[in-house]
């Protein structure tokens, strides 16, 4: 797949800095785009108006889509939940789970490094009684399998980790995982908000009981994700954190929104259907990026070398600044030093310091998210201006 031949963003991107935050949000692919159009002004009714041809348009569209997502993940199409994002799907997946089960157990398993939608939750129920464990990690942020193990207990009712780290890239072993959870008979949950459409997920071989997702990670648009829910072996039952309408089976209130959930489809289907060709360019491009900022000299690789999405890089400069070093490249690049549903947050990142590291090492890293716009000619430019600003900066820096 040729770069050329890809649908680009508008041409009025050209004089802005270059987009390295694809982590954070994709821009919605002009083909996405296309499919979503008429939902909002041809065929515009109300899925659930089942008694005129503007529902039942309406209708089917939704039904292809939710055919074509549970393809994705070789699931049911009965088994895909609609939702407003994956921190709705996290929500619905931890708190549903928690109210359906507490007569079981009420001991639920988590990672340190898990997104804000998951730990958020988490807490939540911590402070409803539940009991949280939440695993360290190893120094490349892959989880132990035996920490896992040794944490399982006989009240253990929910494993929850997440498939791609939004801020480091990296891979859970999710197979290994989603085995030992159907041996010990504990549900397994998954966030695949990163992860969908860029690597393969396969639900029946993963033995996944509930998975997340959201379209604006993968050219889709925002405002709209989905809850996997396994209906066989096991069947998982959830309480619904939204009541009204009765929409999705009752587990998910509020009315469909039809362009959205054709956006998502489209997006998945565009993101599968490149995955093989995008990911080797992305990993090259990587690669090339990766080899050009150690011109800088004392720049530590955060992660998993190869266990990581393709088009994550994220790294750590000693002896810098971690603001100076952002405002330094303001104007060259568009990027993270964290999660983009942190960076409000003074705190260092949270899935740096899991990994071992001191603050002035996670407050000096940033996170390169290339994705489908990405060119080569743009990161060549990136890694000579991180080089660059990074030099200029560490004889003035203050930090140790």
């Amino acid at each position: 797949m040729e770069i050329e031949n890809l649908a680009l963003p508008p041409a009025s991107m050209a004089n802005r800095p270059i987009y390295l935050d694809y982590q954070a949000t994709t821009p919605v692919d002009s083909r996405v785009v296309e499919a979503m159009v008429p939902f909002f002004t041809e065929h515009f009714g109300n899925p659930a108006s089942l008694t005129h041809l503007y529902g039942w348009e309406a209708e089917a569209a939704v039904k292809r889509a939710r055919e074509t997502l549970a393809a994705a993940i070789n699931a049911s199409p009965e088994e895909i939940i609609f939702t407003s994002g994956a921190t709705e799907a996290n929500n619905l997946a931890l708190k549903g789970v928690a109210e359906a089960y507490f007569s079981q157990g009420r001991h639920i398993i988590t990672v340190q490094t898990e997104h804000r939608a998951v730990l958020a939750p988490c807490a939540y129920l911590e402070s409803l009684g539940f009991a949280l464990t939440y695993l360290p990690v190893q120094a490349d942020g892959l989880l132990d399998l035996n920490t896992l193990e040794a944490a399982l207990r006989p009240d253990t009712i929910l494993v929850s980790v997440m498939a791609a780290n939004n801020e480091i890239g990296v891979l859970q072993p999710l197979a290994d995982i989603g085995a030992l959870c159907r041996e010990r008979g504990v549900l397994f949950h998954s966030d695949a908000a990163q992860a969908i459409g860029k690597i393969p997920l396969d639900v029946q071989a993963l033995q996944i009981d509930l998975l997340s997702l959201t379209a604006h990670k993968v050219y889709g648009p925002k405002g709209i994700g989905a809850l996997y829910v396994r209906r066989r072996q096991p069947r998982v039952s959830l309480a619904p954190q939204l009541h009204g309408g009765g929409q999705e089976r009752g587990l998910r209130s509020g009315t469909l929104y039809p362009p959205q959930i054709v956006g998502f489809a489209k997006a998945i289907e565009l993101g599968l259907a490149e995955m093989s060709t995008e990911r080797d360019r992305l990993t090259d491009l990587r690669n090339t990026l990766w080899h050009g900022l150690q011109a800088c000299g004392n720049v530590h690789l955060n992660g998993h070398p190869s266990q990581r999405l393709p088009g994550n890089l994220n790294v750590s400069f000693e002896g810098v600044d971690g603001a100076a070093l952002v405002l330094g490249l303001r104007s060259l690049v568009a990027l993270s030093s964290g999660s983009a549903c942190s960076s409000v947050d003074t705190a260092p990142s949270h899935v740096l310091k899991a990994l071992g590291h001191s603050d002035d090492l996670a407050y000096a890293s940033l996170r390169f998210g290339l994705g489908r716009f990405t060119t080569a000619a743009e990161i060549e430019a990136v890694a000579e201006g991180v080089v660059a600003t990074v030099q200029a900066l560490r004889p003035a820096s203050s930090v140790a």
